[in-house]
């Protein structure tokens, strides 16, 4: 395919120069990373704690909240007990698979930045602890789903949920050994924690979900503080 001109984009001074850093394979978190999915998942949690008749929430969600599996999330910030977890989860996923999935909104110059990044020979991955089928109905929505070369993302019942084992997944399923030349790209802990582990180089972005105090300690590669910024480091 023809690259197009970089004209027709909202920042076409991203591709005047190339990048230093020559990452070969980036794989980016989705929520708080290549889409702001506050709405939606808010919209949910309030869905199912009604259909629980469990009282106190304002629709604020709570720090932490996204990110994290679901199960995390219910069980410790909501502190609800094994069983009631489970079915918030299921009234959770019952809103969200209709509305809350496209309560969402992608961060300005995403689009762009994955474009750029796909004419100029990356691969790039998407690797989430959101139910699997859900951030690939996502990533199609917003048309992702023509740069990014696969999509890995939770099982059902979140037992293999974490970043760290999604993003070993999906390195062994491509047949990808570890390198700094890959990138982990993130706005939580987790996902720090996660490209580490495996060996990967991290960038945090400090625009999402995760604080900056606890990014901080996970000592990241790179930082980011917009899209923007992002492309320069990923280019």
């Amino acid at each position: 395919m023809k690259h197009q001109d970089s004209s027709h984009l909202s920042f076409p001074h991203f591709c005047i120069f190339a990048g230093m850093n020559n990452f070969s394979h980036i794989i980016f978190d989705l929520d708080g990373t290549l889409s702001d999915n506050t709405r939606g998942i808010a919209a949910s949690v309030k869905y199912a704690l009604d259909k629980m008749q469990v009282d106190g929430f304002n629709g604020k969600l709570p720090d932490g909240f996204i990110g994290p599996p679901l199960q995390h999330g219910f069980k410790n910030l909501f502190g609800l007990n094994e069983r009631n977890t489970q079915l918030a989860v299921e009234y959770f996923r019952e809103y969200y698979s209709v509305h809350g999935l496209f309560e969402n909104d992608p961060y300005p110059g995403v689009s762009e930045m994955l474009e750029e990044l796909h004419f100029a020979g990356k691969q790039l991955f998407i690797a989430t602890s959101k139910l699997e089928k859900f951030a690939a109905q996502i990533s199609e929505h917003f048309g992702f789903d023509k740069y990014i070369v696969q999509l890995k993302g939770a099982d059902y019942k979140g037992d293999h949920a974490t970043k760290t084992t999604i993003i070993s997944h999906l390195l062994e399923s491509r047949q990808l050994a570890p390198s700094k030349n890959m990138a982990m790209v993130g706005d939580t802990v987790f996902d720090m924690e996660g490209g580490k582990e495996n060996g990967l180089t991290t960038i945090a972005v400090s625009y999402g979900f995760g604080k900056r105090e606890e990014l901080q300690k996970t000592d990241p590669d790179f930082w980011a503080d917009d899209v923007e910024e992002l492309f320069q480091i990923l280019r």
